[in-house]
């Protein structure tokens, strides 16, 4: 019998799905939470050692039945993102935005206060924000507003919840499913670009950020904190 139980919400694809991987190759029984259908029933063919749940992290009554499904949950990591909120301020449409929060700050923080019942004393809160956060790209305020909102929620919450930890990853561009609304050449001719601006001179896999978010998930003397995970985004200017 495995010594710890983790779920990962928004663990079907990219990032969380990465995580997932990792934390089962630790030897951890893994449960995701995913939205689509057809992703779980592909997790399901391609990891069988990991337990899918059909269940949106915004939805509190889908999440509360998925935790007490599960039982004692010693890490739980929010990998949730969303699609909307970029573009210049002149132009944004604010309802994008507001279903942008909806979908990444709201989810995150309904998964959290879902799941707090089951989490083990020892246990720990991953969320996973993203460097526009922390940068000054144009384009980007939306994007900005809803990741600095999840990390914004990391300080407080490990004071708070303390002896459970809790930390935050910040990605920067990632080769993940989040990139699929590019058409393919524009999206390769953004991640050379972007590869080439890049102090590690490469775009980042998905498995370089869950490593990342394994690292804060499981280690007993890290929280309250953010790390970046980005390549060096924040120390250059991105197009």
């Amino acid at each position: 019998m495995s010594e710890h139980t983790a779920l990962v919400v928004g663990g079907t694809s990219g990032i969380g799905l990465a995580t997932a991987r990792r934390l089962r190759e630790r030897g951890a029984t893994v449960h995701v939470a995913g939205r689509g259908a057809e992703r779980l029933a592909g997790l399901a063919a391609t990891d069988p050692e990991i337990v899918g749940h059909r269940a949106d992290g915004g939805d509190r009554d889908a999440i509360t039945a998925v935790v007490e499904k599960i039982g004692t949950i010693d890490w739980l990591v929010v990998a949730l993102s969303g699609g909307e909120g970029a573009g210049p301020l002149a132009d944004l449409d604010l309802g994008a935005l507001r279903r942008a929060f909806d979908a990444k700050f709201w989810g995150q923080l309904t998964t959290v206060q879902a799941a707090l019942p089951n989490l083990a004393p020892t246990g720990s809160i991953t969320l996973v924000s993203a460097i526009t956060a922390r940068t000054g790209m144009p384009g980007t305020a939306g994007l900005a507003a809803v990741n600095g909102a999840v990390e914004a929620l990391v300080r407080p919450l490990a004071a708070e919840l303390a002896p459970i930890r809790v930390n935050g990853v910040s990605p920067g561009i990632v080769d993940t499913p989040w990139w699929s609304g590019l058409p393919d050449d524009a999206r390769r001719d953004y991640f050379a670009n972007a590869a080439g601006v890049l102090p590690t001179r490469r775009i980042a896999t998905a498995d370089d950020v869950a490593e990342v978010v394994v690292l804060a998930a499981v280690n007993p003397n890290m929280t309250g904190t953010v790390i970046e995970a980005d390549g060096g985004a924040r120390l250059v200017t991105l197009a």
